[in-house]
Formats: structure tokens, C-alpha cells, sequence
């Protein structure tokens, strides 16, 4: 993207016109002092307490009661209620009513991260706005506005003054993780919060069309103040892809005509803290919301406005993004259904085709215009590294590289009927099926079954701990074995809506699924071995084998590391003699190409 050095103070006068008009929905113009925010109140300076969305949400619902409907979808580990609103002037505000009509409904949350809680207040005054018809008349009468304004409740009432130190405003906030120290933006897939267990359900529920997840960015200090992200755009069906496409080029399109400096994609510098090395766009894995969505067939979108903005700016930036995108789905929410009906369908045909897992930036650059401030980068006498210094003071055209195509980096080939999962293993697969809402069946009595077995040459846990869990990566190689699968195993069928979701979650290879987060790592674990002393001795009775006594050679002499190991050269035996564990290193999951009984 390249932008002109005339546009910044055209846009900033606009957005301060913005700011300023009866639009933005001053306290004193509304009328009813029971719908407005305390950051509204305040001129948004402050935030509201937790007891404040309860307190609007009722409020809300009394002031509008065919329009609005407040409800609960779950309870936090501090035993806080989650709280949600569906607003729709069509008369549909559940589920049921929804899809009988069928309207798009557009789940958009606040305050996964609760220091960045732009979108609790934003989507209070533009959710009276709309009520009120003084912005975007008529948008509610045909869609489903599903508002959770904090979805991380327990991270919210983390208040304090302190708790986002690269981000202006407000006065306090919450805190980025849960009660229970999780990241909800990097649990979509293992889904082991209990807000996020609430929140698929609430998704299972709605089944949105489109998800948008508010967040503030982090990062460097310029003058681009919002990114729009899409997913599908990238990655996902093709048909999606075009639309997502579309969407996310009409909401920057009217973010910029209301004074924006909007983005395509997350400023994240290429390399930390060098605005000279640039940016790189990525497809989100899904354990972001954006990445999660896409593999339901769903349209996800991340917005992040920028943290060094005030924050006043922040929020009618985030306002005005929401209203872009109900009217968006207003206009084209309809095509956009069937859409997506039309990639569910597709979705049913993946077996034993090649998917795409995990995806990356190509080395194909496009250098941009970017809308930066003067900036030095010198040694530190504190850290020792690099310093970088912004001067505010001083706007700076950064000419600098974007690499925005995208390649794949991870693929496999879908199984032609599905996945199986012994008995053993499926008390811990069954509940992420069931939270996820994927379709399987389990066995009603044992069944032989030819299948891929996945089995392990390389085991790396890693070092340290990521979101509670110790994240395991393997190489190795599916090959065709015969198994027998006791009564109580499970079949995941491929032919299914969200195939591109079984998948995500069941090949070891996907960077989110169940192996890769940790909850196979018992099956990788050795739990018998030989004594040194016995296994010396069965070294040597193998060794009266000449093919073994030539493999065993030849190893000596191509590995050099090998060679320098005894552990290494004494478990060469052990793994070719019988009382080696089978299945050491076989990966709880089973490919098949049939059905079973």
C-alpha cells in the first residue's frame, strides 16, 4: 500500500470533525443517562467496572425490549456471569428465530485481551446509536448484532493503572490473561478455559457468519492507527476468500474516508524494534480467533487499533469499524450466507485431498510508503542492544519492505474417510470434539481396520511451558498398517462441514492441533527400558546377524553423533529386538480411507 505525504493532515482534520460531531454521541444529546458508559461520562478518559455491563445490558434491554435481549452464556472461575447481547430491530434475538428468518449474525466481542477494551465502549454507544437511528438507520433490521462486550470477565476486574504499559489510556484497565493466567487469544483450539469452553458454545449456539475480535495493537510508535485483518482472504474456501477480501477492503475503505490511516495487515515489525526491516503479512494459526474461524467456513476479522493513539481516538475509530462492518453484512450478509452453505458443502469432499496447515510470508517484497515519525536507533549502555527512539514531533514517510504474499509451509493429505482415535485416548479427544461441535461416532464393539499410522523418528517437547501446556513437535511418517480398535473407539469422519477444522485439530503436523499443544505427550514418553548390562548382551547375540552387524557398521560410520553415543548405539538394538514398546512413539491418531462398521 502506498500512501501520499498530503493525506495525513487532510484525514487528521477529518477524524477530528469526527470526533467532535453530535455523531459521536456527546452525553449531553442522548436523553437517557441510564445508556451511556462511564467512559462516555468521562469523555473517555475512564472505563467502567465489570458491573457496568450488566448494569447497560439490562438497561438496553428495558429501554428497547423487541430489540434487545440480555442474557448469560457461562461463569468465569472467579464466578463472574459472562455477559452478551443480541440486538436486532427484525424481531430475531435467539438462535432458532435467526435462522428461521435467515439473517446474518455477527458476533462481535470486546476485551479478549481486557487492558485493550476499546470495544466494550465503543459498542455500547454505537449499539444506542443504532437503537436510537441517529447512525446507520436500518442496519439492525436485517442482521443479528450478538455483543459480548468483555470476554474476559476475571482479566477485566484486574484494574489498574499500569496493567498496558506501551498503550495510552484509559486511566485503568483490566489484564491481559484470565483468572487462571490463559491467553483466550491463543486457546480457540485447545479451548481449556472455561470462558473459552462458554464461548464456543456460544458460537455453537449462533453459528455467526462473521466473528470480529477488538483488540489495541503493541508495537512501534507511527501514525497508522487501525489494521483490518480477514481470514478467509488468504487461506480457507475460495469462494469465502473473495468475500473476505471484499469486506476488509470496504471497512478500510470507509475507515480512511472517516479520517483512518487504516492497514491490511498487523504492523508487527519483521525484525523487534527496526522499522527499517519492514513488515510481513501471515495467516493467523487458529488458536486466534481470526485463524479459528476461517476453518468453520466463517468469516473472522481482527481489528486492532493503535496503542500510542489516545484513548478518545481509539475508541470512535473502533466505533466506527463496527458500524462499517454491520452495514457490510447489512448489504451482502445474504450472498454471504450461501457462501458460506455452499463452502460447507464443499467441506465434505476433503477426504484425500491435499490441505494446507500452516502458511508463511514469501521472500517477494513490495516496498511502501509508511506513515512513521522520525526515529534513532543507538547503542544502550542499559541493555547493550540497540535502542530505538521515536520523536513524535516529527512525521516520517517510511519507505520501507512489505512481504504480503503468502506460501505454504506446512501440508498433508486429508485421510479419504477420516480419523480414528482408540479407546484409550478418547476420553481426552471426545470433549474438544464435542466443544468444537464436530461430528464422530464411537465404536459399539472392536473392529479390525487397515489405517496410517503415524510413528515418530524425531520427539521434541519443548523446553518450556506455553499457556499451561508443554508443546510437542515430531517428525516422522504416516505408513499403511493393520490395527485392531477396541469397542468404545472413535470415527471422526472427514465428509463433515467443518473437515478443514478436523483436520486443524487431528494431523500431528497443524500448528494448533491436540498433538502440538500437548495432550498426546504421555504416548511419547518411554516407560521400559533394558538394563545396561542386559542390553550389552543382547548387542551382542544380534550382532551374529550379518544384516544387523552391516546396518549397525554402517551407522558407525555415517553418524558421526551416533558413533559418539552410547545410549544411541545400545537403543539400536533395543528397537530391533522383541520386547521393544510398539507403541512408543506411535501417534494416538489413526488415518483410514474406509469407514468402519
Amino acid at each position: 500500500m502506498t500512501v501520499s505525504r498530503l493525506r495525513p493532515l487532510a484525514r487528521a482534520a477529518t477524524l477530528a470533525c469526527l470526533l467532535l460531531s453530535p455523531l459521536a454521541g456527546a452525553a449531553s444529546t442522548i436523553g437517557d443517562a441510564d445508556l451511556v458508559t462511564e467512559s462516555e461520562a468521562s469523555g473517555f478518559h475512564r472505563t467502567g467496572r465489570y458491573q457496568e455491563v450488566g448494569r447497560l445490558c439490562q438497561a438496553f434491554a428495558a429501554r428497547w425490549p423487541a430489540a434487545v435481549r440480555c442474557f448469560d452464556y457461562g461463569t468465569t472461575p472467579e464466578g463472574r456471569p459472562m455477559h452478551a447481547m443480541a440486538l436486532s430491530t427484525s424481531g430475531a434475538l435467539d438462535p432458532a428465530a435467526a435462522r428461521a428468518r435467515k439473517l446474518p449474525v455477527v458476533l462481535i466481542q470486546g476485551g479478549i485481551h481486557a487492558g485493550e477494551i476499546d470495544g466494550k465502549d465503543a459498542g455500547f454507544q454505537v449499539a444506542r446509536q443504532l437503537l436510537q437511528g441517529t447512525r446507520a438507520r436500518g442496519t439492525l433490521d436485517r442482521l443479528v448484532w450478538l455483543f459480548v462486550p468483555v470476554f474476559n470477565v476475571d482479566g477485566h476486574e484486574r484494574f489498574g493503572p499500569w496493567n498496558r504499559p506501551n498503550q495510552r489510556g484509559p486511566e485503568q484497565m483490566g489484564f491481559r490473561a484470565t483468572a487462571q493466567n490463559l491467553n483466550l487469544n491463543r486457546d480457540y483450539m485447545k479451548a481449556d478455559a472455561p470462558e473459552m469452553q462458554a464461548m464456543l458454545a456460544l458460537v455453537e449456539q449462533w453459528d455467526p457468519l462473521l466473528a470480529m475480535d477488538l483488540h489495541v495493537t503493541d508495537g512501534a510508535k507511527f501514525r497508522h492507527d487501525v489494521s483490518v485483518q480477514v481470514e478467509p482472504s488468504h487461506a480457507g474456501d475460495a469462494t469465502l476468500q473473495r468475500d473476505g477480501a471484499a469486506l476488509r477492503a470496504a471497512v478500510i475503505a470507509q475507515l480512511d474516508r472517516q479520517g483512518s490511516h487504516a492497514l491490511p495487515f498487523y504492523p508487527a515489525l519483521a525484525q523487534n524494534d527496526n522499522p527499517a526491516a519492514g513488515f510481513a503479512d501471515e495467516v493467523y494459526p487458529p488458536r486466534f480467533s481470526h485463524g479459528y474461524f476461517q476453518l468453520r467456513n466463517r468469516l473472522g476479522m481482527l481489528v486492532e487499533t493503535h496503542a500510542w493513539l489516545r484513548y478518545p481516538q481509539r475508541v470512535a475509530i473502533t466505533g466506527n469499524a463496527i458500524v462499517a462492518v454491520l452495514q457490510q453484512v447489512a448489504a451482502h450478509g445474504a450472498a454471504w450466507r450461501a457462501d458460506a452453505a455452499a463452502a460447507d458443502q464443499a467441506a465434505t469432499a476433503l477426504g484425500g485431498q491435499p490441505q494446507v496447515l500452516d502458511w508463511k510470508a514469501s521472500d517477494q517484497v513490495r516496498m511502501i510508503d509508511f506513515l512513521g515519525y522520525a526515529y534513532t536507533r543507538t547503542p544502550s549502555d542499559v541493555s547493550g542492544a540497540q535502542m530505538t527512539q521515536y520523536d513524535e514531533t516529527r512525521p516520517q514517510v517510511w519507505h520501507i519492505p512489505l512481504r504480503e504474499t503468502m506460501t505454504p509451509s506446512v501440508t498433508t493429505t486429508a485421510p479419504r474417510a477420516g480419523y480414528l482415535v482408540p479407546a484409550g485416548w478418547a476420553s481426552i479427544v471426545e470433549p474438544k470434539l464435542r466443544v468444537h461441535g464436530l461430528q464422530y461416532r464411537r465404536l459399539d464393539a472392536e473392529a479390525a481396520q487397515q489405517v496410517q499410522a503415524f510413528r515418530a523418528t524425531k520427539i521434541d517437547f519443548d523446553k518450556t511451558s506455553t499457556e499451561g501446556r508443554q508443546r510437542l513437535k515430531l517428525s516422522g511418517a504416516w505408513a499403511d498398517e493393520p490395527a485392531q480398535l477396541p469397542a468404545g473407539s472413535l470415527f471422526v469422519p472427514i465428509a463433515q462441514p467443518r473437515a478443514r477444522l478436523v483436520v486443524a485439530l487431528l494431523d500431528p503436523a497443524a500448528p494448533d492441533s491436540l498433538l502440538q499443544w500437548g495432550l498426546f505427550n504421555a504416548a511419547f514418553e518411554r516407560k521400559e527400558y533394558m538394563e545396561g548390562y542386559v542390553a550389552e548382551e543382547v548387542a551382542r547375540q544380534m550382532l551374529r546377524d550379518r544384516q544387523v552387524k552391516a546396518q549397525f557398521e554402517q551407522r558407525l560410520k555415517d553418524d558421526p553423533d551416533f558413533a559418539a553415543n552410547p545410549r544411541a548405539r545400545l537403543e539400536f538394538f533395543a528397537r530391533r529386538h522383541p520386547s521393544w514398546d510398539t507403541r512408543y512413539g506411535l501417534y494416538p491418531v489413526l488415518g483410514t480411507d474406509t469407514a468402519p462398521p
